[in-house]
């Protein structure tokens, strides 16, 4: 057989050539970053040429990579399309992904369209729940919680930090912030130190006789704040993505810091992610980087 490298190097080399980044296809191949690097310079080392420029923070091809890659991205099209002809194409199963009720709504479900453009091929199952203390069912692929990543029995992995901000109806004029503590509030149970250290953030004094209704949930607070119930605080990202999906929402306040953050779980002695549930966390993972960034 003519010349031919090592079949797993030229996988990692599309990878890395089609993210140009070396965290990105490791994250995807289900490698270590490190393990990229070895495959990248070992096919290198095989070729006689630099596929890669590297910088402090970017990689780049070569002319020859680019080329390269483009041959390599075709040969790899060509033996999948032959495999899906010959043997059918693979068969998915359906990806459970775990999340709070809020969470599920108002970021991981707008997310969703993204994902599936991607890999169309992958059915997603979203599945809520109220309580984060309470063990998921063991069909769980992928587990987001919010809080301080303290849970026993798991490893929690943090995937953002989190602000928090006032909420009113669209409708009506952003209530002056001096004047916020008088206003009538909506308390969301669990969170019941939001509006204190809202108001302790910005040195105003918090008015408990200005506390009107209380919700379980960030989802039902809206609601009601929609409805004109008052005014909540809610974590920025669900206040963005609810109102770019047209709820009749506007911050009424600049943002604080959140204690509480946004964690991937996986119980303890649980094997890593393989599969669809890889590619999601992945995903993910790459998404909220390109958010830090803006």
């Amino acid at each position: 057989m003519d010349r031919l490298p090592n079949p797993t190097w030229l996988r990692t080399f599309e990878a890395a050539a089609r993210h140009l980044n070396f965290t990105s296809a490791a994250r995807e191949l289900g490698l270590t970053q490190t393990a990229v690097s070895l495959h990248i310079r070992s096919l290198e080392e095989e070729l006689g040429a630099k596929l890669f420029t590297r910088a402090a923070r970017r990689i780049e091809l070569t002319e020859l990579g680019q080329s390269y890659g483009l041959t390599v991205r075709r040969a790899l099209a060509d033996i999948a399309l032959s495999t899906n002809s010959l043997f059918g194409p693979a068969t998915h199963q359906t990806l459970t992904i775990r999340a709070a009720i809020s969470t599920a709504t108002y970021w991981i479900a707008t997310e969703l369209p993204e994902f599936s453009r991607l890999y169309p091929d992958i059915p997603v199952r979203l599945v809520s729940h109220i309580w984060n203390d309470r063990p998921g069912p063991a069909d769980v692929d992928v587990e987001i919680r919010l809080g301080y990543g303290d849970w026993p029995g798991v490893i929690a992995e943090k995937l953002c930090d989190e602000t928090i901000v006032p909420v009113c109806r669209a409708d009506c004029p952003a209530p002056n912030l001096n004047r916020m503590p008088s206003a009538p509030l909506i308390h969301i149970l669990g969170y019941e130190d939001n509006w204190a250290r809202y108001f302790e953030a910005h040195g105003l004094t918090h008015d408990q006789n200005a506390i009107r209704h209380s919700a379980d949930t960030t989802v039902a607070a809206l609601q009601m704040v929609m409805a004109g119930a008052g005014l909540a605080t809610v974590l920025s990202r669900f206040a963005r993505n609810a109102i770019a999906q047209g709820a009749p929402l506007q911050i009424a306040g600049p943002p604080i810091p959140f204690a509480q953050s946004h964690y991937l779980i996986r119980p303890q002695g649980a094997q890593p992610p393989t599969g669809s549930a890889r590619l999601f966390e992945a995903w993910l993972r790459d998404r909220l980087a390109a958010d830090a960034a803006d």
